[in-house]
């Protein structure tokens, strides 16, 4: 069920809140030991908000669209008095003592939380095999990854184990997952959704996302989470419009941008398919398509590992032992714990990661990784400025594969980087994108279809989607394995 749907049961009294959160949980508990989407469950206060929602409907009282909906969360987000893990050893015990701002806000909407959902640790990773607890599987294969690093999130989704949930994009985290997984996932603008609560890998590159069954449920959950925070200095203060109404189908008359640098050697051929007859469809729903350039797009994945490995070396500098968190038992002094802990706590790609960024920010080295990597990233950014006073939006394929094998390619950093080549040049931007199903490849995978747009345009990526969802019914089909 979707959360549109659900929403009209509820109000009409067919379904309470509480037997719809019950139903989940039987959901959960029948295929989450083949999926593992879940960390940990929170019934307790699932229940509670459910029931508080159930009276207001009683007493007669107007609920919201998120009102009574139990969703999942990314455990990257800070939830008062629920363990918040980031899928790391090294938080394995912590529970913090506020909530961030989506929190706060679903709360304030009177969604219900059903749990904390697995994750790359600290969302570093495509698969979600970086977890420091389990692997998540992908609903449609379980034999393939469900991508990452919101892998548990998307494949949650996916396998119906919520009605919806939250993610985060770092350089692809929402999209190339929810491409995995046959689903809807949308990273908005830069500054549009609070990072407050936000545990932070890279933080001028992370945002905060909806991962939906249906682009209508996206637009629902994207209304209830934006707007500007005071307790986030990325947050940016402009008017959040209603998005449900970009939900039209038509596509008359909007310009799309094809870049050539997007249709990549190597791309999986069903991908490219499924990516091309989605532009065609578009373009015959009256859609004007024409060809453009991102010429700095060869770049791109230079430039964000060097960033993101930047900013994740020195975020992650607060992992120590000391203040919260894992502390190892083995150690004789203060830099012997510091390094015992770290070398524990830490898996092997958050290590590799803090290497890399504390080499490029080093004496002799910063000029010529982390300087050059910030100026090559204003020019990709100005190539999508001067993309976008041509076209409306930009359509792409998200991910150059359908869903790869679990182990497939662990033991190569570089073939899992390049999982996120297409989605990465969004974050360098701050741009909104949203990712789609478009069709099937040959064994029955998913294949998502990428729309990016203007800043703070997250309208405009709803209304094209909405519009290709409406004249399509990929987001329908279920995985047959579960």
């Amino acid at each position: 069920m979707t959360i549109h749907q659900l929403h009209d049961l509820l109000v009409k009294k067919e379904v309470t809140s509480r037997e719809a959160t019950e139903a989940l949980y039987r959901r959960i508990g029948e295929v989450d030991g083949k999926i593992k989407s879940y960390l940990m469950l929170s019934e307790e206060e699932a229940f509670r908000q459910a029931d508080e929602v159930d009276r207001k409907i009683i007493r007669e009282e107007k609920i919201g669209g998120l009102a009574g909906i139990p969703i999942g969360l990314k455990d990257i987000l800070c939830t008062k008095g629920i363990r918040t893990t980031c899928g790391s050893k090294i938080l394995g015990n912590y529970v913090p003592f506020y909530d961030g701002t989506v929190i706060s806000k679903l709360k304030e909407n009177k969604a219900v939380f059903l749990g904390k959902l697995n994750m790359d640790e600290f969302a570093m990773g495509s698969s979600t095999e970086n977890s420091g607890f389990q692997t998540t599987r992908n609903p449609w294969d379980l034999q393939r990854i469900p991508g990452g690093s919101s892998g548990g999130s998307a494949a949650a989704v996916a396998a119906d184990e919520c009605i919806a949930a939250l993610g985060t994009d770092t350089g692809g985290s929402i999209r190339q997952p929810a491409s995995c997984c046959g689903v809807v996932g949308l990273k908005p603008t830069y500054g549009r959704v609070s990072r407050y609560g936000l545990v932070a890998f890279a933080s001028s590159l992370d945002q905060i996302g909806p991962i939906t069954k249906d682009v209508e449920d996206c637009a629902i959950l994207l209304d209830g989470i934006s707007g500007y925070d005071p307790f986030d200095s990325t947050s940016v203060n402009v008017e959040v419009p209603d998005y449900k109404r970009y939900l039209v189908n038509d596509v008359k008359g909007v310009r799309i941008g094809i870049p050539d640098e997007y249709f990549i050697e190597g791309m999986d051929p069903d991908v490219e398919r499924s990516a091309k007859e989605a532009i065609d469809l578009l373009k015959k729903l009256g859609a004007e398509v024409k060809a453009i350039s991102l010429p700095h797009t060869s770049y791109a994945v230079a430039i964000y590992y060097i960033i993101c490995t930047a900013e994740a070396s020195s975020n992650l500098a607060r992992y120590d032992g000391v203040k919260y968190g894992f502390r190892s038992h083995r150690y004789g002094d203060l830099m012997e714990m510091y390094g015992r802990t770290r070398e524990e706590g830490f898996g092997s790609e958050v290590k590799r990661r803090i290497i890399l960024g504390t080499y490029v920010l080093s004496a002799g080295y910063y000029d010529a990784y982390y300087r050059k990597a910030s100026q090559v990233r204003t020019l990709m950014k100005n190539d999508f400025e001067k993309a976008f006073e041509e076209v409306d939006v930009i359509v792409t394929p998200t991910a150059p594969t359908p869903a790869f094998r679990i182990g497939e390619k662990a033991e190569d950093p570089l073939q899992m980087y390049l999982s996120d080549i297409l989605t990465i040049p969004v974050n360098i931007a701050g741009i909104p994108a949203i990712s789609i199903p478009c069709g099937f490849s040959r064994e029955g995978l998913p294949i998502g279809l990428q729309i990016m747009g203007k800043h703070f345009d997250e309208g405009m990526l709803l209304r094209a989607a909405y519009t290709f969802e409406q004249n399509t019914d990929f987001h329908l089909k279920k995985p047959s394995l579960i």
